[in-house]
């Protein structure tokens, strides 16, 4: 089990660039599996989740390179075998694997999938998808085996706009028979990536990024080379350092129309950031004079373009700093709030009931030892840290591993006081090697 070390206090200045999303690089790593051609992905982050997932490939005969942040996966010899449990478990995303499995293959059987415990994340949604495209999923004693003789097109309307089922059901149908159009579907940036990576593998989707998505299937895909957007949850992330430590950062490739609830929330609380339109040169800077922000009175998580509940727990940290009362519930994810424990021990004062914090800001944090539940959480804890005064010891850290690539080297980088702690060697403000890219 690793360690941050936060020595807090320290204000934030320089140029950082935004690495490629988690959120979209799972999914599209999933969908190469619907050809049997070659796919080169490119802006890969360095993250625990991609290793993971190159793991669940190579369990389906992926033949997989990994150089930098290029991952080539040749999908010619798939076999639609049960990746194992124990690296299904180990992240949420190894679900992804079911619609693409099913639509190549007609048949696919998953274990339990894994992830943050951050609230119940039932997989009935994705499998009325998949069944109204006339799939059958039969439980197992430890997961699920889907099969269908021919998937065929058809008008679905999701309960809810799931992100994973939205995923999963543009996957499949992207092979399926006919035409599917999918109502009150997930809108967020990231399917509308997945939708340009099957474009480009030479599928025909229309709709995606809004809440009607419409799938005409085709009879094969095939290998394609794909850009992954940047990360919009790594960019609020460090906005809000920004906010909270004083100076002004540079985040390179953020895209602020990924980011435009968060943003609004901030112009809010009184702090100031310039962005520029769309494309190769696109930015986002914040700038800060290190002052307290003003209280929010009333943030709510919802679907996109709600405000993301991915960024639920740094915006509470922040709060904690401001000038007066906040409110933020939490409607996505039923134990999203277990953080706010680790945030009273460093002063913050919070309470929490029925999923919403209620914030009395305070004049200064200080440092204590606390424990990261969830990867956002330590995200959180690590932003409470850099703005305290004193020492802050984050326990569990591998946690922000999954979500966050060179996180400790791009605030060294940007002038904190960090380090990284473990049983065998300390890292400070140094880049480590790579422990997770490999070539296969």
């Amino acid at each position: 089990m690793d360690n941050i070390v936060i020595n807090g206090g320290r204000k934030l200045n320089g140029e950082v660039k935004i690495s490629g999303a988690k959120n979209a690089v799972l999914p599209v790593m999933a969908a190469a599996l619907l050809t049997n051609g070659t796919c080169v992905i490119k802006n890969v982050p360095c993250l625990d989740d991609v290793s993971v997932m190159v793991s669940v490939l190579q369990e389906l005969s992926v033949r997989v390179s990994w150089h930098n942040d290029i991952l080539r996966l040749d999908c010619s010899q798939v076999s639609p075998v049960a990746p194992s449990p124990e690296i299904l478990g180990r992240i949420r995303a190894s679900n992804l694997i079911l619609g693409p499995l099913l639509g190549r293959f007609k048949e696919a059987e998953i274990g339990a999938c894994g992830g943050c415990s951050i609230g119940s994340r039932p997989m009935d949604l994705h499998f009325a998808a998949l069944e109204a495209l006339g799939a059958k999923i039969l439980p197992l004693e430890a997961g699920y085996f889907a099969f269908v003789k021919s998937l065929r097109g058809a008008e679905i309307h999701l309960a809810f706009p799931s992100v994973g089922a939205t995923e999963n059901l543009l996957m499949a149908a992207a092979l399926a028979e006919g035409t599917t159009v999918l109502h009150n579907a997930a809108a967020e940036p990231e399917i509308a990536d997945l939708a340009a990576f099957i474009n480009a593998m030479g599928g025909r989707i229309s709709g995606a990024g809004s809440n009607i998505i419409t799938i005409e299937g085709v009879k094969k895909l095939n290998g394609a080379e794909f850009t992954v957007m940047p990360d919009r949850i790594e960019t609020g992330t460090l906005l809000l350092a920004g906010a909270m430590c004083g100076g002004r950062l540079y985040l390179k490739g953020a895209r602020f129309e990924h980011n435009t609830a968060l943003l609004d929330a901030m112009r809010q609380a009184g702090i100031n950031f310039t962005y520029n339109k769309p494309g190769d040169s696109a930015y986002i800077e914040v700038q800060s004079a290190g002052g307290r922000p003003w209280p929010l009175p009333q943030i709510v998580t919802a679907s996109y373009p709600g405000f993301p509940t991915d960024m639920q727990p740094q915006l509470t940290a922040m709060l904690c700093l401001a000038q007066g009362r906040s409110s933020v519930c939490e409607r996505i994810f039923e134990n999203r709030l277990t953080f706010v424990n680790e945030l009273k021990k460093m002063g913050a004062a919070i309470q929490a009931h029925d999923n919403c914090a209620i914030i009395d800001g305070v004049a200064r944090l200080h440092g204590a030892v606390v424990r990261a539940p969830d990867l956002r959480a330590g995200a959180a804890l690590a932003l409470a840290g850099l703005a305290a005064q004193g020492c802050t010891v984050i326990e569990q850290a591998e946690y922000i591993d999954r979500g966050y690539e060179d996180f400790v080297e791009k605030l060294c980088s940007l002038g904190a006081d960090i380090s990284r702690q473990s049983k065998f060697n300390t890292v400070v403000c140094g880049k480590p090697a790579a422990a997770f890219r490999l070539v296969v």
